[in-house]
């Protein structure tokens, strides 16, 4: 039965699924959050952009959206320009931020700029000779990270351990993107920080340590293997856990990043320094996924997670209402003719 808070949320879409090399996982999520907001009394409906075009979602007349989709289309901005077009709030950061978190090279960039601690990297394009990428381990050290910079759940990602490697590991990440991040590795303690709300409100759940087979956290692992083990909240000490937990509100903050996301760590093994490695503006919701479980340690159950990640949806601008309707109307009629 609806409580007032669900009738106050309106009609709601969850949008899951989409194009990106994601959109299994993406499934996952997204049946998660419909099944979460539904046990709520929230009027929930599936959507995905995969398969329905943006005059549908016009159509659907949606008060807001929860965006459980992931990579590309989903998490890069280029839907939230949509929804901001449309003037349906949504939750997760807005266009800017989304965009630049989806980017993992203009992301280090950012928190390069704000003096935040992350892993030495180089910039290769997709037609990097062979001279210039063998220099590569001379200026990083070995073994390195070969990650293509739009993608995630460890997709077109490679460890070079050897000269031999490099060229292997680039043609990999290369049929994902049009550069590759090369990134030293820091070797320590894998960490994840999830961070909800806003600016001065913004704040981090408690601090998950990753600990895979081999430290392997690939794509089997994160998502449909039992042997990761995750330990929640992290073995750190009480000013260790600070430090990690206010650089992730950094981190998120100078993107400027809103809703919520995940910010992900390396805690190198000789002096317990942190580097942030990525932040993900539209984590999974499986049930592997790591932002549920570190909110559970805080007391709060998937299902209210997802009606509070819901609550915060929003719009980078603030369009009147009237229009609406038309607009719906206008895209539907745009489509068919086009």
């Amino acid at each position: 039965m609806a409580n007032d808070q669900s009738v106050q949320l309106g009609k709601v879409g969850v949008l899951f699924g989409g194009r990106s090399a994601e959109r299994e996982v993406s499934l996952m999520s997204g049946a998660g959050v419909l099944q979460a907001l539904r046990s709520k009394g929230v009027d929930a409906h599936p959507f995905d952009p995969a398969e329905r075009s943006l005059a549908e979602l016009a159509a659907e007349n949606f008060d807001r959206v929860f965006i459980a989709l992931h990579g590309r289309y989903g998490e890069d901005g280029t839907l939230q320009g949509a929804l901001e077009q449309l003037g349906i709030p949504y939750t997760g950061p807005g266009v800017m931020a989304s965009a630049i978190a989806m980017d993992k090279i203009m992301t280090k960039r950012i928190w390069l700029g704000h003096a935040l601690p992350t892993p030495r990297f180089v910039v290769l394009e997709r037609d990097t000779p062979w001279e210039e990428l063998r220099q590569v381990p001379d200026v990083l050290g070995l073994p390195l990270m070969l990650k293509a910079p739009h993608e995630g759940s460890t997709i077109g990602i490679a460890k070079v351990v050897g000269y031999s490697d490099m060229q292997g590991g680039f043609t990999l990440c290369a049929k994902y993107d049009a550069t590759v991040l090369a990134e030293e590795f820091v070797r320590g303690r894998e960490l994840t920080v999830p961070v909800l709300g806003q600016g001065r409100t913004a704040r981090a759940l408690p601090v998950i340590e990753i600990c895979a087979p081999d430290g392997n956290y690939d794509y089997q692992h994160k998502y449909f293997g039992d042997d990761t083990k995750y330990l929640c909240p992290a073995p750190l000490d009480a000013a260790l856990t600070q430090r990690v937990q206010e650089l992730a509100v950094q981190a998120f903050n100078a993107l400027g990043c809103r809703g919520w996301a995940r910010v992900d760590f390396m805690l190198r093994a000789t002096d317990n320094e942190p580097f942030l490695l990525e932040i993900n503006t539209s984590p999974g919701m499986t049930g592997h996924s790591l932002v549920p479980m570190s909110a559970k340690q805080d007391g709060l159950s998937y299902e209210e997670l997802c009606c509070q990640i819901l609550q915060s949806a929003a719009l980078d601008l603030q369009p009147s209402t009237d229009w609406k309707p038309q607009l719906a109307a206008d895209v539907k009629n745009v489509v068919d003719q086009g």
